[in-house]
């Protein structure tokens, strides 16, 4: 590699030598390789059209055959060849064109460097749509060959940790964030369309809430004030409705301090939605529309593929309880055990499901017995309704079952996308839960929420009952694009130090 390196370097000391900056200024194209694909595919072949074009890109491939050269260039939008003949380059090699001769480009530009070219239009006589060039000149120089073409970027991690790489060598990554941003923008015109308004709320907190979630810590020297990075949009965007805004939202980042796997990155994005007079039947419905359709758009169809299985995504999505999908995938009805921890226990090992010494009520062994047995199998989409009260301490009591909230969790192929409440809006039973959260933080619960006691102040002002929605942007785009992973979604995940790596051997 340093001996490569060493070779570009003086390549680049010729190119100044011959009057060309490796290191350019600007350039302006006039047109995209898609676009030069598309209105001359019916050029034939052997035939040229004069019609001058500029375009810029990378150098992906070379071949030099004697006094002929074909470069292959890529853009943002694709590929395009390039037709270098000595004789045209040459035609001018006594005027001070002779920077731009066939000689100088076959032996000072290598794949991986940014160029810019002038030319006209010819399909060759194999039928390869080429840009006929008549000048050239180096935008940027590169010191480092790029992956080899057809082996590409193998090292998973290496595409994850060089980005840029990646992107230059696969297409595929380039249109999933391509997608990710449609996909985004999308889900904001239908939002906005539907009279929501999108408020900015704080990164940087005094409390952290809205989550059951560890925040990271940082601190305000000026002000000698301890923060955290917000792991929900939540609390602020309450606190928005309560001022008398009646449908907001925020799409944007969110930190929690949490473990990484292929659905969890400490820093991901998502989007929160709030609106006033609505309960969880009214956000179900939501969900729906604006998923399915942000679908449509993006993908042509409510119909995908997801890892080799077909996603149907046309509403309406099945609705069941989560009482009802833990009796149906196991032997198991929560509902009899009342407030029966033993029993619950017993009836749990029976099924060969584990018991986590965290789970001390019904209420949450419930919940293990639904991520054990259920969550995984919920490939199509599906709202699971009515959670236990112990593990959703900021949705309101359901209106007819005891021990339970209006919550729904949208889960797709086995992933949970969405969540939900019919918003607790009773200042005096959110502070009661909230206590129990703090007190649980303080035994040392780092994931328990803490009392924001300003947020019980504006609940006590008077909050409207309200629906509430989070959707996971990158789950969604994970499905959307058929990534198995979240890193293959977030353009620079979180990665553990290359260091750390070598050290330990993972």
């Amino acid at each position: 590699m340093s001996e490569l390196r060493e070779i570009r370097l003086e390549k680049a000391k010729a190119l100044k030598m011959i009057g060309q900056e490796p290191y350019g200024l600007n350039f302006r194209p006039t047109a995209s390789a898609a676009a030069l694909q598309k209105k001359y595919e019916d050029l034939p072949n052997g035939e040229e059209k004069q019609d001058e074009v500029s375009i810029a890109g990378r150098i992906t491939s070379r071949r030099v055959m004697g006094k002929l050269a074909f470069f292959t260039i890529s853009d943002e939008t694709g590929i395009i060849q390039l037709f270098l003949e000595k004789a045209t380059l040459n035609q001018n090699e006594n005027s001070e064109e002779n920077q731009n001769n066939f000689e100088n480009i076959t032996s000072l530009v290598d794949s991986g460097d940014w160029i810019g070219v002038t030319g006209i239009l010819r399909r060759t006589d194999r039928g390869e749509l080429s840009v006929k060039v008549f000048k050239w000149t180096m935008l940027s120089k590169s010191l480092q060959p790029l992956p080899d073409k057809w082996h590409g970027l193998a090292d998973v991690e290496k595409r994850y940790r060089q980005r840029y790489l990646d992107l230059i060598v696969n297409p595929q990554s380039r249109k999933t964030f391509r997608t990710r941003a449609l996909l985004v923008s999308s889900i904001r015109r239908w939002l906005d369309e539907k009279d929501f308004l999108e408020i900015e709320t704080p990164v940087l907190q005094s409390e952290a809430g809205g989550a059951d979630a560890r925040p990271f810590i940082t601190h305000h020297n000026t002000l000698d004030l301890p923060l955290y990075l917000r792991i929900a949009t939540e609390l602020h965007l309450k606190r928005l409705v309560v001022g008398g805004f009646q449908k907001v939202y925020e799409l944007g980042r969110i930190f929690r301090n949490e473990g990484i796997s292929t659905r969890h990155n400490p820093e991901f994005t998502s989007v929160e939605i709030y609106e006033a007079f609505a309960d969880y039947f009214d956000m179900m419905e939501l969900t729906e529309k604006l998923l399915s359709s942000v679908c449509e758009k993006i993908c042509g169809s409510t119909k995908i593929i997801y890892q080799q299985q077909e996603i149907d995504l046309t509403p309406p999505w099945r609705r069941a309880t989560m009482h009802q999908l833990v009796r149906e995938f196991t032997r198991i009805d929560f509902e009899l055990f009342e407030d029966n921890v033993d029993d619950a226990k017993a009836a749990m090992i029976a099924e060969g499901l584990q018991v986590p010494d965290k789970a001390d009520s019904v209420g949450r062994l419930l919940n293990e017995a639904f991520e054990q047995a259920v969550e995984p199998k919920l490939v199509q989409p599906t709202f699971v309704m009515d959670y236990p009260i112990e593990i959703s301490p900021l949705a309101r009591k359901h209106r007819e079952k005891k021990g339970l909230v209006e919550r729904f969790e949208l889960f797709i192929v086995g992933r949970e996308t969405a969540n939900a409440f019919s918003e607790l809006i009773d200042p005096i039973d959110q502070k009661e839960r909230l206590l129990l959260q703090q007190a649980k933080k303080e035994s040392g619960d780092l994931e328990a929420q803490s009392l924001d006691k300003d947020f019980i102040n504006a609940l006590e002002v008077g909050m409207p009952p309200t629906g509430g929605l989070g959707i996971g942007i990158d789950r969604f785009v994970m499905l959307l694009t058929d990534s198995p992973s979240i890193r293959d979604v977030i353009a620079f995940p979180l990665l553990r130090p290359e260091s750390n790596l070598k050290q330990t051997g993972k």
